[in-house]
């Protein structure tokens, strides 16, 4: 049978990855930064830290890594002990929406994620691994996520639904599930090696929209109340957590659209996610 190894197997696309994996005859080791225990045999689950320190793993044929990517490119970069596995990395679209940042944070960001790519690109052309790198975007659906859920449970929690009026900006979200089927599409199919595809959700929405989608989904009813733009800038220019220059982004990027070409992944792999029609399942956090 082949074995896996997963990094981030208990986030978003991990907790659907994993049993898409064991149904397809996949010998799992996953890697968890607390301890953890399965009762299938096929799964095993792993303490380690991409960050700190990372136990000797087996020889493997598959790599999935679905967390941040620097951390994952820089061990991978460092590590001979896993063979020469195939190797299937998330990254951002942030590489993207960010490039262009008023905020320095985000554009340090952006060039994290550049060096992070090609660092993974050069290690797995030195060890003979194929790769292939997917750049998602809004991702929802495990209700882990820290976009919507937490919009989600805010609404339920106090019967009211803020609404943004004038976000105009283009969203395409797209779920787990389905980022967890690009997966296990990309392994089989020798296209994608070498290959690096934004992956977005099967329909483009206004943010407003997409916030009130959330809204029609929730099971109790609740209150949608207008936020115009002007007073959310003003509300998250109260939030210190942030600096002036992000919060100058944030706001700016809810007029900007963040969206992903899915052309070459349609045609290389057969690409093809559900529209955002999400039911309240989907702000519930997911066993993993």
């Amino acid at each position: 049978m082949p074995v896996s190894l997963i990094f981030g197997a208990s986030g978003a696309v991990g907790r659907f990855l994993l049993p898409r994996l064991l149904d397809a005859g996949h010998d799992l080791v996953a890697i968890s930064r607390t301890p953890r225990s399965s009762s299938d045999p096929r799964l095993r689950w792993v303490h380690g830290n991409l960050h700190t320190s990372m136990p000797a793993l087996p020889s493997v044929d598959a790599i999935f890594s679905l967390g941040p990517l620097d951390a994952f490119a820089h061990w991978f970069a460092q590590t001979q002990g896993t063979g020469t596995p195939r190797v299937i990395a998330f990254g951002s679209m942030s590489i993207e929406a960010k490039r262009e940042s008023v905020d320095p944070h985000e554009r340090a960001l952006v060039e994290r994620l550049h060096a992070a790519e090609n660092q993974l690109h050069e290690a797995a052309a030195q060890r003979g691994c194929a790769w292939t790198v997917f750049r998602p975007t809004l991702v929802y659906g495990a209700g882990v996520d820290r976009s919507l859920s937490p919009i989600a449970r805010f609404a339920l929690r106090w019967r009211v639904f803020p609404r943004i009026v004038g976000a105009s900006g283009l969203r395409q979200p797209v779920h787990a599930d389905d980022l967890a089927a690009a997966c296990m599409l990309a392994l089989r199919s020798p296209r994608t090696q070498a290959q690096t595809y934004a992956l977005g959700g099967g329909e483009r929405l206004s943010f407003d929209s997409m916030l009130e989608r959330v809204r029609r989904s929730l099971p109790l009813a609740t209150l949608p109340v207008p936020v115009p733009l002007l007073l959310a800038r003003s509300l998250s220019a109260a939030e210190h957590a942030l600096g002036r220059s992000a919060r100058r982004a944030m706001i700016a990027r809810l007029r900007s659209n963040l969206v992903a070409d899915n052309s070459a992944a349609t045609v290389d792999f057969d690409w093809s996610p559900r529209v955002f029609r999400p039911d309240a399942s989907a702000w519930i956090a997911r066993e993993g």
